[in-house]
């Protein structure tokens, strides 16, 4: 791999094998549905918890994506997974009986990017096969980061909705059979940019700027 300003350029295209999308009830009624592998009508997936829940949801998605790349646990040589959660807890359970060597990673609404850009870079440093991978729920993040459902909170007109779901993708150094699989050539790693919203509920305004390009 060699660098050209903030982005990596890899030596070797890296193949996405495969991947996989699940999601809740709420996200599988909308414009998407037809585009996921599984949508959960309990969201709870007969979990105690919805932090449980969410682990579940990101177990299913990281069982199907290498499934769909014909891998086993035992073909993987790092998972870098995430979520919302403290100290990466959900992607602990997801992955501790996959028995994965695991690389938490916590990058709010990039953390898929973040888990695919590391895992592209193991890869083109000479790992087989690395799984990377994402989720979020909408009840577990409420906990995390406002107020529990159970204390009900007025949500004001700015506050945003996190999705109930989890995608997790194969990635690999490309060969003759992986020709015709999604491929990852570089990878951006960006910088801290505060714009001084001030509305802990309006999330999509802080992260808005990150769709587009930020000038000085």
């Amino acid at each position: 791999m060699y660098f050209k300003g903030k982005t990596i350029f890899f030596d070797f295209p890296l193949a996405v094998t495969g991947s996989a999308g699940v999601v809740g009830k709420k996200e599988g009624e909308g414009p998407l549905r037809n585009e996921f592998d599984a949508i959960f009508e309990d969201t709870t997936m007969g979990k105690e918890s919805f932090e449980l829940a969410e682990s579940a949801m990101q177990h299913a998605a990281i069982v199907r994506a290498l499934s769909n790349a014909g891998k086993s646990p035992s073909d993987v040589s790092f998972a870098m997974t995430g979520d919302l959660l403290d100290q990466c807890v959900g992607s602990c359970f997801a992955l501790k009986d996959l028995q994965i060597p695991f690389v938490g990673m916590y990058g709010a609404c990039s953390t898929m990017a973040l888990t695919l850009a590391n895992a592209a870079m193991l890869a083109d440093a000479g790992a087989a096969c690395c799984v990377a991978g994402a989720s979020s729920h909408f009840c577990s993040s409420e906990r995390q980061f406002r107020f529990p459902l159970e204390y009900g909170g007025q949500r004001p007109p700015t506050a945003q909705w996190t999705v109930t779901g989890a995608g997790a993708a194969v990635v690999e150094r490309r060969n003759e059979a992986t020709a015709d699989c999604p491929k990852i050539t570089a990878a951006n790693i960006g910088t801290i940019t505060d714009l001084g919203i001030k509305d802990p509920n309006n999330m999509g305004a802080a992260m808005a700027p990150v769709s587009g390009r930020i000038r000085p």
